[in-house]
């Protein structure tokens, strides 16, 4: 009998490829798509409101992606299921999102969303409908590991598209349920091929940039349309404050700490004798604070959030590369983990998400989670915007150690 995997499937090409791909390797495959957001609701309107036009290419963006998905499977002669996550994504990734800016941090919904929907409820649903395995089109590698004795994520042979610096937050006791058909793929080219050889309509179509739930890229205007206030969040990021050097000087005002991120230099609407930058966002004060690019690189940070992928020894100092952002290389560094202590961090501005749910509750969702220690990173090289609410991710060679948020 046949192995049985349910794959996500977005309607892109990825997703499309894969599907063949596991057919070819004898799997049954069950094809499914999340509902994650109702674009039939203003998503994003920012003061001036969006055309009737403009709502009606987001609600066709979203119905799209599930009739293309439907199409693939009918070609390929495969069930296909629509399964409605919207409330769980709005509760575990939208709310996080805005919350997070309104904590003057500047968040990664991708990370966010694997973590609780495309790895979590998704194998849960794949739990109930029989299926061995869960499967997406991401470019990333799960395999067995003979010098660790367990699955591991590693990175795929397609280096500058490899996603697993979005993958970290996976629990470790799913990874051998997981399968990654384009894993060996180097070129982007060569799934487009595949899919034209045989005849799926979705071959050419384009890849998707954006934040999913913000077609239009407007941050700002979807921040403001959703007032995190009503989220149970500090609204002060969206007040007016003082920018200020580095030194304190007031060089201006700022329009909203939800307007500027780190290393931000266009657009701070301030004159001053060298370029500026934004240095770091102080919610306390709500001030944004700027200096010169010498400024912006720091050797240092802290991570919390924690979540490890490896059965290994961390109770000591540890050699790792790590990673900053999707785009940055990944550096040399010295990991440590120390218990959390009440350093006067402010719990009472984390995301709504993080109450929601209880230490006991956190447990449950992801037994990898370090929920009690802080990472301290020391790299050997200096890191050019480290941004709290992005995440590290770290390394030992291609194989993924684990993550965090940076604080």
């Amino acid at each position: 009998m046949n192995k049985k995997v349910l794959l996500g499937m977005s309607g892109g090409v990825d997703s499309s490829v894969s599907a063949i791909l596991l057919q070819k390797q004898g799997y049954e495959v069950i094809g499914a798509t999340m509902q994650l957001y109702d674009n039939s609701k203003k998503m994003n309107c920012s003061k001036e409101e969006k055309s009737e036009e403009a709502q009606n290419e987001q609600i066709d963006a979203d119905d799209s992606s599930i009739t293309d998905a439907k199409k693939v499977c009918e070609k390929l002669g495969i069930e296909h299921h629509v399964i409605d996550l919207r409330e769980e994504f709005q509760k575990r990734v939208i709310n996080h999102f805005i919350c997070s800016y309104a904590c003057a941090k500047t968040p990664n919904p991708c990370v966010e969303c694997n973590k609780y929907m495309k790895f979590q409820a998704f194998y849960k649903i794949a739990q109930e409908l029989g299926c061995d395995y869960i499967a997406t089109g991401h470019y990333a590698k799960i395999e067995y590991s003979e010098k660790y004795k367990q699955y591991v994520l590693t990175k795929s042979k397609a280096d500058k598209k490899d996603q697993t610096y979005f993958l970290y937050g996976i629990e470790k006791e799913i990874l051998p349920h997981i399968l990654f058909p384009l894993a060996e793929f180097t070129e982007k080219e060569e799934i487009r091929k595949i899919a034209e050889e045989n005849r799926l309509g979705v071959a050419k179509k384009k890849d998707s940039q954006e934040v999913c739930f913000i077609p239009d890229n407007d941050y700002v205007g979807f921040l403001e349309h959703h007032q995190a206030l009503e989220r149970g969040c500090v609204n002060q990021s969206y007040q007016k404050g003082k920018i200020v050097l580095t030194s304190g000087e007031v060089l201006g005002e700022h329009n909203g700490l939800i307007h500027y991120t780190i290393g931000q230099r266009r657009g701070l609407g301030i004159a001053y004798k060298e370029p500026l930058y934004v240095i770091r966002l102080d919610s306390d004060k709500n001030e944004v604070v700027v200096g010169t690019e010498k400024e912006l690189y720091s050797t240092d940070l802290e991570a919390e959030e924690l979540n490890f992928l490896l059965n290994i020894d961390l109770t000591k100092p540890i050699e790792v590369q790590a990673k900053v952002r999707y785009r940055a290389k990944a550096t040399e560094a010295i990991l440590m983990l120390e218990d959390k202590k009440n350093d006067g961090y402010n719990r009472e501005n984390v995301s709504k998400v993080e109450k929601d749910a209880s230490e006991n509750e956190e447990k449950k969702i992801n037994k990898s989670v370090q929920k009690n220690k802080i990472a301290k990173v020391t790299f050997k090289e200096p890191q050019r915007a480290v941004t709290p609410g992005q995440s590290v991710v770290f390394y030992l060679g291609d194989v993924v150690l684990g993550g965090g948020k940076i604080r």
